[in-house]
């Protein structure tokens, strides 16, 4: 069974505050639907998660990290997705009205559309597969059936990557008086752009 889990969830919400594109992302989505959109976005983030986190117990993460012409099919992927959230985002802030306006989603987007971007974001991130391989494995203990502890760790894993998410979001709609001035909105989505943009081409990049 798992060990050391207070370790774990400290390990693990520490990771899930550096910034990034999972950050990156849930500013984009906040500000183009709301809380709605954001937390259909930390839905799948989270299940990325735990697919990677089975993945890497079944062994399955370790063979992709293994074999550079799948590393790079995943890597680019997930820059790809990266990029075009970049250039959609930078696209809806020349859009964004110089008019007072209440915070609100500036258009209406599926919830499967923000999910989809949340789960296809996390699977496109080696880094997630890389901590799956190579730290989640290090809380599990040899006694037990060590793959089901394994896929517990990544749904705890999942839980509090969303737990943070959830309390950024919440601070950043709370704010509203701030983000809704179409000026702030229009730079933090410049912003947003910009950095989706960056880590996208890094990511793609290998770098």
């Amino acid at each position: 069974m798992p060990t050391h889990l207070p370790v774990f969830v400290i390990t693990t919400w520490l990771l899930a505050m550096l910034p990034g594109a999972g950050q990156a992302l849930m500013v984009r989505q906040t500000l183009e639907g709301g809380s709605r959109l954001a937390r259909a976005t930390i839905a799948g983030n989270a299940t990325g998660l735990v697919i990677w986190s089975t993945a890497a117990a079944a062994g399955l993460s370790a063979v992709l990290l293994a074999n550079p012409g799948a590393y790079a099919v995943v890597r680019i992927a997930g820059g790809i997705v990266l990029v075009a959230l970049g250039i959609s985002t930078l696209r809806a802030a020349r859009r964004t009205s110089t008019a007072p306006a209440e915070f609100a989603p500036t258009r209406q987007l599926g919830w499967w559309s923000a999910y989809s971007a949340g789960l296809g974001t996390n699977l496109g991130n080696p880094k997630a597969g890389v901590f799956a391989v190579s730290v989640l494995p290090q809380f599990v203990t040899a006694d037990g059936p060590v793959m089901l502890s394994s896929i517990a760790l990544g749904v705890m894993w999942a839980l509090v990557n969303a737990c943070w998410y959830v309390l950024f979001t919440w601070a950043l709609g709370r704010d509203r008086a701030l983000v809704s001035r179409p000026g702030v909105r229009r730079w933090l989505s410049i912003v947003t752009g910009v950095v989706l943009l960056i880590l996208g081409t890094a990511v793609a990049g290998g770098v």
